[in-house]
């Protein structure tokens, strides 16, 4: 373990920082607000200043209008009819605008359910870039951000999940994840806080 925490030493060249829905659509006055994350943008922010060549956004894009989908998922946006995309200001699938303007250099990735993986461009985009590791921030804890990080472990990315960068609406699952995560998951996920990685990425 380096000094700072993290276990399998400093992060270096191939390492891409995924940024996971930090979107108006999760910031009041929603109904799908996470209330933490003005509190995590700060440090999201000083990453993404440093290292906006190697951040990828995700963007999480709901259904047209009620009732599409596959299975479950139309029953999800017959629940959610108000967060369609033909009901909403356009603007608030956007990213927050302190991280929409590093967008380019950052790139932006856009997907239709909580994992980024099943639609083929975020993982072209990593093979191409040769990235074997992933800073993973963002929302929510328990949802998106379990999505990301079930599918980063299942390729054999290394993982390293910042801590005090992660936001959830619900404290208790977010609680329970970090659990998780640091017990079950310990040997393929790297649990430290922003201080450790902007020290460590050289």
């Amino acid at each position: 373990m380096s000094a700072q925490g993290l276990t399998y030493g400093p992060l270096g060249d191939r390492c891409v920082h995924l940024c996971v829905d930090m979107q108006r659509l999760f910031v009041e006055p929603s109904p799908w607000a996470t209330p933490w994350i003005t509190r995590v943008l700060p440090l999201i922010e000083s990453l993404v200043e440093r290292r906006a060549a190697e951040t990828v956004f995700t963007r999480f894009l709901p259904a047209q209008k009620p009732g599409q989908g596959a299975g479950t998922w139309k029953r999800y946006y017959e629940r959610w009819a108000s967060m369609t995309l033909g009901r909403l200001d356009p603007g608030m699938v956007g990213l927050l605008p302190s991280l929409a303007q590093h967008s380019p250099p950052a790139i932006v990735i856009d997907k239709r359910i909580y994992s980024p993986w099943f639609e083929g461009g975020l993982r072209n985009l990593l093979s191409e870039r040769r990235v074997d590791t992933l800073v993973i921030t963002g929302g929510e804890t328990d949802v998106c951000v379990l999505a990301t990080v079930l599918g980063a472990i299942d390729f054999g990315y290394r993982v390293v999940l910042v801590t005090d960068a992660l936001c959830s609406s619900s404290d208790a699952t977010h609680d329970a994840l970090l659990t998780v995560y640091r017990q079950r998951f310990a040997q393929q996920v790297e649990t430290v806080e922003m201080e450790t990685v902007l020290s460590e990425w050289t």
